[in-house]
């Protein structure tokens, strides 16, 4: 391969992963981030073709992560990026070796994620409400996050969600996950009222203020100009609401779902659920939720064991 192998291996990577495996958009763009990041920092360092890769490139790759302050689970990501392009390479004969396969994830990177409690839940989804509010921004702010912890969904999901793919009557939701493939979730008595008001007080206010020629029809969830909510938009949401509640935890987008899952194993429900619930290609993503404080743990021992008392 040429000067250009990098460039023409790439294109093909991402061909693969985006029309033959079939990836959602989001996730094909993050790969091409952390690759083309990778091959920028390889032809640094006078490596222009696939094929003259070393595992020692690989691990100093990860080691010059490390040096700029990256975090753990962003040098695992990436990693698992590299992993996987690496695969391909070998799979299109690009390369002769996976030189990546034994490079292992730094240490620390398989961290929990951030939960909020149920309390924490509570008054986050009560600071979106604003009071009461009848105003359409704070009706659609209630029912966005209503929606994302009663569903888990992911954000793309959440601002993908259009007016017919959720049945009121029945209390489900057709979420659109990745690599689009469906799957129907049950939706709480509280979302559907959440979402109802919204529909009823907010939605058709935000959709006369469309500047556009043809309004957004489909979309459930609006912005401030008729339009669909963007990604963006839902973590100011977040982060609002957050302020407003006092919640001094790490906030994200995702922070709802991380707290979907866990509250529901801690409720008893089985990982195999929630794995379908969520979305999961793999069960063993889903595990990650599994974790138990060591308040419960001991609890549990006490109850159950037969000669702990």
């Amino acid at each position: 391969m040429g000067v250009d192998g990098f460039d023409t291996l790439l294109e093909q990577f991402l061909v693969h992963i985006g029309v033959e495996r079939g990836l959602a958009k989001a996730t094909v763009t993050a790969y091409e981030s952390d690759i083309i990041k990778y091959i920028v920092w390889l032809k640094a360092r006078d490596i222009t073709e696939p094929n003259a890769i070393a595992k020692q490139d690989v691990e100093d790759y990860v080691a010059f992560l490390d040096a700029q302050g990256e975090s753990a689970r962003s040098k695992a990501r990436r990693l698992a990026s590299i992993h996987e392009f690496h695969r391909f390479a070998l799979a299109q004969h690009a390369v002769s070796a996976d030189v990546a396969a034994s490079v292992k994830a730094p240490k620390g990177a398989s961290v929990l994620p951030d939960v909020l409690s149920v309390d924490e839940v509570s008054r986050l989804l009560d600071a979106a409400a604003v009071g009461g509010s009848t105003d359409p921004v704070a009706l659609r702010d209630k029912a966005l996050l209503e929606f994302m912890y009663a569903t888990g969904c992911r954000v793309s999901e959440a601002v993908g969600t259009n007016l017919d793919d959720i049945d009121l009557d029945e209390k489900v939701v057709r979420l659109m996950g990745k690599g689009s493939k469906q799957r129907l979730v049950p939706l709480g008595s509280f979302a559907c009222k959440a979402v109802t008001a919204y529909l009823i007080a907010g939605r058709e206010e935000l959709d006369h203020r469309s500047t556009v020629k043809v309004p957004e029809r489909r979309a459930r969830f609006l912005n401030k100009r008729g339009r669909r909510l963007s990604r963006q938009s839902v973590w100011e949401v977040v982060k609002t609401a957050g302020e407003r509640a006092s919640i001094t935890k790490p906030l994200h987008p995702h922070t709802l779902r991380h707290s979907f899952a866990t509250h529901l194993i801690q409720g008893g429900a089985d990982v195999r659920t929630v794995q379908e619930l969520l979305g999961h290609a793999s069960v063993t993503t889903t595990q990650i939720y599994t974790h138990v404080s060591p308040e419960a743990l001991i609890e549990t021992y006490l109850t159950a064991h037969p000669r702990a008392r």
